[in-house]
């Protein structure tokens, strides 16, 4: 990446102000890329950045959070694909010098839009996730966005991927150059963040708190294999009393609940949806776990990292081996084995942590102000290549 930005030495903060950057992703519904999209804009904002927030719909947790300098254009489409003729409109309309999207449904759309718009706005996407690991409820669906992708991200003027790993995805399976992908990682640790962390905790597992926690945070999807966590759980509870901490929402609840009850561990396991700070929770636990069969770069693991959660997460693509350093900053196991991960929860939990050595040095890669730098750089060097 270094050596990509060496192209062009500026500084980002000399050059943010002349520009006018739309970001465009489907909803602020809670999700990692959700948060993302919300740190970044208003990051850039604070540089002095013209920053358009368009959305497939104003809706979602995040909305609240978004800063007054951030101007939010809501499409009002209920799927990302209705809203191409309106994001065309705004294209021709506001003209802005570059569009940012991020997912890869969304993505495809703002590549279209843009080419269509027949505007000189430069078109940035971002990749999120494992294309080749991502699934949906439809095989012909998943292989029919990645045809997609293969087709419009050489479109692009640049294509970011969030973690090495993801990079070398969309090379292999999507045939990316990979001189075309850049990789900067996710603008995750933000003072708001340690701010919100020291807001109290109302539930009695936390305002009495003799029973360690252990926490978790994501969609309940089958990707996050809460499953595995839970089953681990109710291992370390014959060993530990522990409770279990669940923050996200999703089409998994009914199940997992369910699972909780077959293994004698409900009462010990509160799932309370999504949480406009899981900040709060994450700070008062005692051992952060993140269960995934597969990640683009786990948010949620770089900001249990900086909260100095002690960490246990699977070893999937991609990311998290990444973020752990190989394991020096938490403890890997491989995915799906409960036991694996019971091992490495009590060992936690009895203070077997990382090694702290050097964390601060190594989380500045994921610091807000200096992804912006990285985001700015980069597109001070697509302008210069295009004149």
């Amino acid at each position: 990446m270094a050596s990509y930005f060496e192209e062009v030495e500026k500084d980002g903060m000399e050059n943010s102000s002349n520009k006018f950057i739309a970001f465009f992703i489907p909803s602020l519904a809670g999700g990692g890329a959700e948060r993302v999209a919300v740190n970044l804009t208003g990051e850039l904002s604070k540089r002095g950045v013209k920053v358009d927030l368009v959305l497939g719909e104003a809706e979602g947790i995040f909305l609240s959070e978004m800063p007054k300098e951030v101007h939010i254009v809501d499409l009002k489409a209920k799927r990302v694909l209705y809203a191409l003729p309106k994001l065309i409109c705004y294209l021709k309309k506001n003209r802005p010098d570059f569009m940012i999207s991020s997912l890869s449904h969304s993505n495809i759309v703002a590549v279209l839009a843009v080419k269509l718009s027949g505007t000189k706005t430069k078109i940035l996407v971002k990749e999120d996730n494992t294309l080749s690991l991502a699934s949906s409820n439809s095989l012909i669906k998943d292989w029919f966005v990645r045809f997609l992708v293969r087709f419009f991200y050489p479109m692009a003027d640049a294509v970011v991927a969030v973690s090495n790993g993801v990079k070398d995805d969309l090379v292999k399976h999507a045939h990316i150059r990979p001189e075309k992908i850049k990789i900067i990682y996710s603008p995750i640790i933000t003072n708001e963040m340690f701010e919100k962390a020291k807001e109290p905790v109302l539930h009695p597992w936390f305002t009495s708190k003799s029973i360690p926690i252990i926490i978790a945070v994501g969609r309940l999807t089958n990707q996050k294999d809460f499953r595995t966590l839970i089953k681990a759980f109710s291992l370390v509870r014959k060993e530990i009393e522990a409770n279990l901490v669940i923050l996200g929402e999703g089409e998994e609840r009914e199940n997992l609940e369910e699972f909780s009850e077959e293994l004698g561990v409900a009462e010990y396991v509160y799932m309370p949806g999504l949480v406009d700070n899981p900040y709060k929770y994450m700070s008062k636990a005692d051992v952060f776990v993140l269960s995934s069969i597969y990640e683009g770069l786990p948010t949620v693991l770089v900001e249990a990292l900086a909260l100095g959660l002690p960490i246990v997460s699977t070893d999937c693509k991609s990311g998290p081996r990444e973020i752990l350093d190989n394991g020096k900053y938490g403890k890997l196991v491989p995915m799906g084995d409960a036991f694996s991960m019971k091992e490495a929860i009590i060992s936690c939990l009895n203070g077997e942590v990382y090694n702290g050595e050097r964390l601060d040095e190594h989380l500045n890669k994921f610091k807000s102000d200096y992804i912006v730098d990285c985001y700015i750089n980069l597109l001070d060097v697509i302008k210069e290549k295009s004149e």
